[in-house]
């Protein structure tokens, strides 16, 4: 706290002392509205500076505030048309701001976000990100309007190329996408098998939820918990989840959850107020009113004013 303090009444001196140094870090904490102002600050006596100028665009785009955030990458691949990264740096502003407007204005984008990532996946063989990029984009992109399977394939295939998981995910995302369930599953295992990380896992995960196959998506969390041990409690809340979510193994959630709840550290990344939402679920689902009341009334103390848990406490009290 004292740090940050001195940060905000001394930013100056800090530029002075630093001057860049301090941004990514800023960034990692997520103070985003103060990397915005240390780099504005900078700016003012070296107004071209590129580092700076990528850091303000990356404030803005942390900040959802994508216009502002296009403009600082348009001056980037105005500034350096040959930096595979500014290109796509810029496509994916765009796509974003794409994102949150009408979809009939999205339309006057699309030309402009397809030719930064094709630019950017030219000028750089081995970009891994902008060509999960046009994966997305080429499934995303109505037929009409240049959305085409086979060109995604084809991105797939690069990123297998440089990287087997990636493409293996790639291929796993493009069947999910087209409602092919056996080939997308194929995939998802093919990345786990050679990758074992539990990114590979969590693709496959959401992918048995969205499949309503909940059994299988426990199946396959116990499976990382089994390889990847010291994450073992993270896990232990996706399982709870789960089970809360489908009314499935309750005994199990409900155990996995208390596991959670009473090992937690913030590396574990869900809050335990989360935890405590979902047993509220499983006592309500086996009709316990009293403990579903006790554990969505510490949710509620943890966040408050949360809809999601205000909704839950609204259907335990019209339990009989």
């Amino acid at each position: 706290m004292i740090r940050l303090l001195l940060v905000l009444l001394f930013p100056f001196c800090l530029l002075a002392q630093n001057g860049l140094d301090e941004v990514p870090n800023l960034f990692k904490d997520k103070q985003f509205v103060l990397a915005e102002q240390l780099v504005k600050e900078y700016l003012v006596t070296s107004p071209k500076n590129i580092q700076a100028i990528e850091y303000l665009g990356d404030a803005y785009g942390y900040q959802k505030q994508w216009d502002k955030a296009i403009l600082h990458y348009k001056t980037l691949v105005d500034s350096l048309p040959n930096n595979a990264n500014y290109h796509y740096k810029y496509g994916g502003a765009l796509g974003m701001k794409a994102l949150s407007i009408s979809k009939i204005k999205a339309l006057s984008l699309i030309g402009d976000i397809k030719e930064s990532f094709l630019k950017a996946a030219s000028l750089d063989p081995e970009h891994i990100q902008v060509r999960w990029a046009l994966v997305e984009l080429y499934m995303q992109l109505p037929g009409i309007i240049g959305g085409s399977k086979s060109k995604s394939l084809m991105f797939a295939n690069q990123l297998e190329a440089l990287s087997l998981v990636d493409g293996y995910l790639a291929k796993g995302y493009i069947y999910e996408y087209d409602d092919a369930p056996k080939e997308a599953e194929l995939y998802y295992k093919k990345a786990i098998n050679i990758g074992n990380d539990l990114s590979c896992y969590s693709k496959l995960t959401a992918f048995y939820e969205k499949q309503n196959e909940p059994t299988k998506a426990i199946r396959n969390i116990e499976e990382a918990q089994a390889r990847h041990k010291n994450k073992r409690n993270a896990l232990h809340y996706q399982i709870g989840k789960v089970a809360a979510e489908y009314n499935l193994q309750l005994d199990k959630g409900e155990q996995c959850l208390k596991n959670y709840i009473e090992n937690y550290t913030p590396a574990d990344g869900v809050p335990k107020a989360w935890a405590y939402y979902r047993l509220s679920q499983i006592y309500t689902h086996n009709k316990n009113k009293r403990m579903a009341l006790t554990y969505i009334d510490l949710a509620l103390q943890e966040i408050p004013r949360k809809k999601p848990f205000e909704l839950q406490k609204e259907k335990i009290l019209s339990l009989n």
